[in-house]
């Protein structure tokens, strides 16, 4: 499968040892996904739990504030997104298990907005497939069979830096028959697939946004021309050339459309640690933005221009009588 991340996927937990064994990993670790829902101080709390084999490939990178996880179970790191505070204890799962955070990260949310949070492998496994006490009696009632917990949802696998990362993988597809995804792979399928349709849509807000902002330029600057005809009727009737007249309307038009750039910029970078998901700003998309903004401006001031350039230069002996 293509599990994780864009399938579900489900193997066993020896599979860490399998792909350990394999020439060039270094490390291999093994970890789960899971969505969970709780409740803090009467509303809702939504998490992606990670499980995750301290020391072993698959935890959480870098902390901002706390300790790693240390003891076996009952601790957890989260993102500070969530708003939860070191020492502060989380109940999850049905037999309501307090978990204690230890430790605050940055930047770690899912595409979806969720926070997320880091718990040992085996606390992971136990909320994965627990039982609520009423289901698991009536379970052991019927004489169902109980499944086991010792199931995992992919092994995180660090190569070595003299092994090619493809050989590797080749190499885990072809002897151990698992789907190998390197690093590349994982975030194309991330990116392009399984975000695709959000991105579309985001990509068509955007779009009506710049024809809606294009409307509004345009409509200011004819505006604004409407009212000044006299004055360009005066400066044709005085000598001046279209170019000056035209360089003016360019002019305004660009300084509302940089002034409002600059604007929209600092707020979005003001309010930036409020919004519900990650932003990432790169220097490439910041320009790109500029750079449209500059030919919405050019292309708004076109209607102004026209107008500007149909002044009968009489008007001003017309207006000045």
């Amino acid at each position: 499968t293509n599990g994780p991340f864009a399938e579900s996927s489900r193997i066993p937990g020896d599979t860490r040892e399998l792909v350990s064994r394999v020439y060039g990993v270094q490390r291999a670790g093994s970890v789960t996904y899971q969505s969970v829902q709780t409740e803090l101080n009467g509303a809702p709390h939504r998490l992606f739990l990670i499980g995750f084999e301290p020391g072993r490939p698959g935890g959480p990178r870098q902390l901002s504030a706390g300790r790693d996880i240390l003891r076996g179970h009952y601790e957890m790191i989260v993102d500070r997104s969530a708003g939860l505070a070191l020492g502060q204890e989380v109940l999850l799962g049905t037999r309501d298990h307090k978990f204690s955070i230890v430790g605050l990260m940055r930047n770690e949310v899912t595409s979806s907005g969720d926070p997320v949070a880091y718990i040992t492998l085996r606390d992971a496994q136990a909320l994965q497939f627990e039982l609520a006490p009423p289901a698991s009696r009536r379970e052991q009632a019927r004489g169902g069979s109980m499944e086991t917990n010792d199931q995992i949802n992919a092994v995180i696998a660090k190569v070595s830096p003299y092994v090619p990362v493809a050989e590797t993988a080749a190499a885990l597809s072809r002897w151990k028959h698992l789907t190998a995804l390197t690093q590349a792979q994982q975030e194309t399928l991330l990116s392009k697939f399984v975000i695709e349709k959000a991105r579309k849509q985001q990509l068509l807000i955007m779009v009506l946004l710049v024809i809606v902002s294009a409307v509004i330029i345009a409509l200011i600057i004819y505006t604004m021309t409407m009212d000044k005809v006299r004055s360009i009727a005066t400066l044709k009737f005085v000598g001046a050339p279209d170019r000056t007249i035209i360089g003016l309307i360019v002019q305004q038009s660009l300084s509302l459309g940089i002034t409002g750039y600059a604007a929209g910029l600092a707020l979005v970078f003001t309010f930036r640690p409020f919004f519900p998901r990650r932003l990432v700003f790169d220097p490439e998309s910041v320009v790109a933005v500029f750079a449209i903004t500059i030919v919405v401006c050019l292309a708004a001031s076109t209607l102004g221009i026209r107008l500007a350039l149909k002044v009968d230069p009489a008007e001003a002996l017309s207006a000045a009588g």
